[in-house]
């Protein structure tokens, strides 16, 4: 295979002589700029990516894709909907449940709380619930403990009211029954039979499950149910076959998906990326000048070359290759070692875990990272796109050269 000339003196350039160090010492920092901006921007993106997958993972790991609410609020029948919403394409699960504020107390504790209830076995079919229950079993909601109904609460929540495994609480709606002296708080007694951790302290911190029939019974809607908790085969896809849900049933019922529920913590994630990438790529375009300053001092350095080159008969477009050649070269071994090093340091993020984040704050405890190929792939088409661009002004002015006048004093 035939190596172009061109290609063979540009990187002879770049090498620099001994007298001319400088020049190959700002072509080396060019390099380095490259390759810690490309490093960056891989690094940064794949924790971005990480963290909005693990934050998606943990809200879908408690709650369903699809919710089917009822604009009159609870309604009954609800085996005559779910019949039809399982008729749907996409549609893997139906659970029906139960959802209200209370207030928990115990003792002289007291905390708000979402009480949500639930059928065990249908549930663990549309969220992972069965699986962020810590201590105790999910199926301990359908059983009696100290003949009282059970009741799961988030791990935070528990902290709060000072309660374990087998301890009382007292759960108060509100709004309760209306009697001659007013409307009067329903106040009952739960046994704790399980503690859950989903991770996310926003959740675990104000949510208690109790089984389905007791919800209903506790807050006196007979055989009625708020909603209907729907998992789908792809996520991604939940908006159109919850689209769908809707013309199938009509009014009065209404569908949210997990989008739209959590529409605002997604934006602004989304928001974040591009941002931190269009702050972190000003490496990249910095390390683009330092390419096009290296090669000016170079096409100064060799006006002699070029004249000689010029007078043996090498057009303007083969010193232009020359120097095209070498920005790229420049570009294209800084963004090699750049997604090495990246990718490099993600692996390192990933396995071993040495950065830990407060969980409260941040749902997680420690950074993620998630490699996306076609971020890595932009990354690097952009860096040697921009280090191509780098090499045009230099390029144009070393073919502008005169030779005649270039060795007139030589």
């Amino acid at each position: 295979m035939n190596i172009p000339y061109e290609f063979f003196i540009g990187s002879r350039y770049l090498r620099g002589r001994y007298e001319h160090k400088f020049v190959s010492l700002v072509s080396l920092i060019s390099l380095f700029g490259v390759i810690i901006g490309v490093m960056t921007l891989i690094v940064v993106l794949g924790v971005m990516s990480g963290f909005q997958k693990e934050i998606r993972n943990k809200i879908l790991g408690i709650n369903a894709h699809i919710f089917v609410m009822n604009f009159k609020g609870p309604f009954d029948s609800y085996q005559d909907v779910c019949h039809k919403v399982k008729g749907v394409k996409g549609v893997l699960g139906v659970a029906p449940f139960v959802y209200s504020q209370v207030m928990i107390s115990s003792g002289q504790r007291v905390s708000g709380a979402v009480l949500k209830g639930i059928d065990p076995l249908a549930s663990a079919k549309v969220s992972n619930i069965d699986q962020i229950v810590k201590l105790g079993k999910l199926k301990n909601l359908e059983g009696m403990s100290k003949d009282l109904p059970g009741i799961i609460l988030g791990k935070e929540l528990a902290k709060s009211l000072g309660v374990w495994l087998g301890d009382v609480v007292s759960v108060i709606f509100p709004f309760g029954r209306i009697t001659p002296m007013g409307q009067m708080p329903i106040v009952k007694k739960f046994a704790v039979v399980g503690i859950f951790s989903s991770g996310m302290y926003e959740y675990d911190s104000s949510l208690a499950y109790v089984g389905l029939k007791q919800a209903q019974k506790f807050l006196d809607l007979g055989s009625a149910i708020t909603g209907l908790e729907i998992r789908v085969n792809d996520i991604f896809k939940a908006k159109q076959i919850a689209q769908k849900i809707q013309q199938r049933l009509g009014f009065p019922f209404w569908t949210r998906d997990w989008m739209d529920m959590n529409k605002n913590l997604f934006s602004a994630l989304k928001l974040e990326k591009i941002t931190m990438f269009v702050i972190l790529a000003l490496i990249v375009v910095v390390a683009a000048f330092n390419i096009a300053s290296s090669l000016i001092m170079i096409v100064m350095e060799k006006k002699k070359d070029i004249a000689i080159l010029k007078a043996m008969g090498a057009t303007d477009r083969n010193i232009m290759k020359i120097f095209m050649y070498q920005g790229l070269m420049i570009g294209f071994w800084g963004t090699l070692l750049g997604v090495a090093g990246g990718l490099g340091l993600c692996i390192l993020l990933k396995h071993y875990h040495f950065i830990h984040l407060p969980q409260d704050v941040y749902c997680i405890s420690t950074l993620p990272v998630q490699v996306n190929f076609l971020d890595v792939l932009f990354v690097s088409l952009g860096a040697i796109l921009l280090s191509f661009l780098a090499t045009i002004y230099p390029a144009k002015q070393a073919a502008k050269l005169d030779p005649v006048e270039a060795i007139r004093y030589e």
